[in-house]
């Protein structure tokens, strides 16, 4: 017995003493393989439900409670994936994917982020990675020029830009340099007074940040808006507020507003917005999370009008120009402020570059150190496809929600909420104007379990200005006209059922 244990644990330690986290060979065989993987769940992902069927909990009965000691091959991990992990996911590639927003992703982007792993980068300073620095910066100068932002927000004029990875971070990152500014002139002893504003519309990450910059509470603004006003914020109401608040002895400092919030894409009005923050002193950011993107087309770029008035801006080509999560690209006016506000100087960091200046340390630009090569996906995409072939994709999205918005309108018993302005479509099934609005309100969660449930569409929902409306997000990178028509039907026939249930 005693030998066969100690054959057992001979044979053991031969495995682990062979072992190669990365042998050349072995890679570029399971790469492939992988990569067949990939494509297949591309080809077939319409067979699978959008939206996961699975309970609560399901994984923990199917997967064993402790690692293997002993490695397994990658078949039978494979195996594992489409037998377990397929069937709980919500498939956000489906081209009935209509909730939230879209994730897009595309070819190149995949190959950047290849190229980014290979890499394995970790750029905290121009020196751990020139390269990586130095075409970041190249980019963000080119993403500038498609936007037709004003120089001062470009490394070609006296600004510049910075990959981070969500929208939150961007305005967390703001929102501390707008902090310690201003307290540089007030004192820190007077935070407490420092108060910060957006409209009920808002991304709700925006509060989060604030509260994690420490602004009280008690000093977050939510501005209320109405489907009058299409939700967008008021500069008159925002006005009163502010001078109220100024009256009171408080500190106004950051305003955040949007190009595309989202419940309803629904857009500030910078120029307006940006001259009172001026007038006050406020830091203005611009979130265009979402609607940013659309600005490279000509035809949409009068929605960031007056952001020469704004200290910040902020879009996510992930949501819209075909790259993997995640991107979010931020610009900034004046980059001291927000390195002063975030830089870190150990001394195994120092170096002369730095020291000197001439460089740009981009862990000074964002709230962590280490950062990936994220800046490989945008340039290749960017190379690969052009700009006008992006702008075709956008234009692409927009036309097939026009065309679903068109289905809707044309429906008596459904009515659009707010005016289309991108490729998001905010509609209610209202077959009888008598109803009262709870019940109205009933119906149309109803209708959406009931489309959602089927697995083949995922739509969600939104409430703004009291009113329960359903969202449907086109964008998915597959998704043709063929799928809107589908997806159509099949409220429509859902509603149907509803209406003959109700009789």
């Amino acid at each position: 017995m005693g030998s066969l244990d100690s054959n057992n644990s001979t044979q053991t330690q031969s495995n682990v003493t062979k072992f190669n986290p990365l042998d050349p060979e072995e890679f570029r065989t399971q790469a492939h393989q992988m990569v067949d993987f990939i494509a297949d769940y591309y080809k077939n992902i319409e067979s699978y439900p959008v939206l996961s069927q699975v309970e609560p909990g399901y994984l923990r009965n199917h997967l064993p409670e402790n690692a293997p000691y002993l490695p397994e091959s990658l078949d039978t991990i494979m195996k594992d994936v489409e037998k377990h992990i397929i069937p709980g996911m919500t498939h956000w590639l489906s081209p009935n994917f209509f909730a939230f927003f879209p994730a897009t992703v595309s070819s190149a982007a995949f190959l950047g982020e290849m190229l980014c792993n290979c890499f394995n980068s970790v750029g905290f300073n121009w020196l751990a990675s020139p390269a990586m620095t130095e075409l970041e910066m190249i980019i963000m100068d080119w993403l500038a020029n498609m936007l037709k932002l004003p120089e001062c927000f470009m490394f070609s004029g006296t600004g510049g830009g910075v990959i981070q990875g969500t929208t939150s971070e961007a305005i967390l990152c703001t929102l501390i340099a707008a902090r310690d500014r201003k307290l540089e002139n007030i004192g820190v002893d007077n935070i407490g007074k420092l108060v910060v504003y957006g409209s009920d519309q808002t991304h709700s990450m925006y509060a989060k940040a604030c509260k994690a910059a420490g602004i009280f509470p008690c000093n977050i603004r939510a501005i209320s808006t109405c489907v009058e006003n299409d939700f967008s914020l008021s500069p008159a109401v925002l006005r009163g507020i502010v001078e109220v608040d100024v009256a009171a002895g408080l500190v106004p400092l950051f305003l955040c507003a949007t190009v595309g919030t989202t419940s309803t894409t629904a857009i500030d009005p910078i120029s307006e917005l940006g001259e009172l923050a001026n007038e006050f002193d406020i830091w203005l950011h611009v979130d265009a999370a979402y609607g940013g993107s659309a600005c490279i087309c000509p035809e949409f770029r009068q929605y960031l009008d007056g952001i020469e008035r704004a200290n910040s801006f902020s879009l996510s080509p992930h949501k819209w120009l075909l790259s993997y999560l995640d991107c979010c690209c931020m610009w900034v006016k004046e980059p001291s402020v927000l390195v002063k506000a975030l830089s870190t100087n150990p001394e195994y960091l120092r170096n002369k570059r730095s020291e000197h200046g001439s460089v740009v340390d981009y862990k000074d630009w964002q709230i962590g150190t280490g950062r990936k090569f994220k800046s490989l996906r945008l340039w290749l995409i960017m190379r690969s496809y052009g700009v006008a072939n992006l702008q075709s994709h956008i234009r692409s999205d927009v036309r097939m929600a026009k065309m679903f918005e068109g289905l809707v309108r044309s429906d008596p018993y459904f009515e659009v909420i707010v005016p289309r302005r991108f490729s998001l479509v905010c509609f209610r099934f209202n077959p009888d104007k008598e109803y009262e609005p709870a019940y109205t309100e009933l119906l149309n969660k109803r209708l959406l379990d009931n489309v959602n449930s089927t697995g083949r569409v995922y739509m969600t929902h939104t409430v703004a200005g009291g009113i329960y409306m359903l969202r449907f997000a086109v964008g998915a990178t597959f998704t043709e006209d063929r799928h809107l028509i589908c997806a159509w039907k099949l409220i429509k026939d859902c509603a149907d059922a509803l209406l003959r249930n109700c009789q």
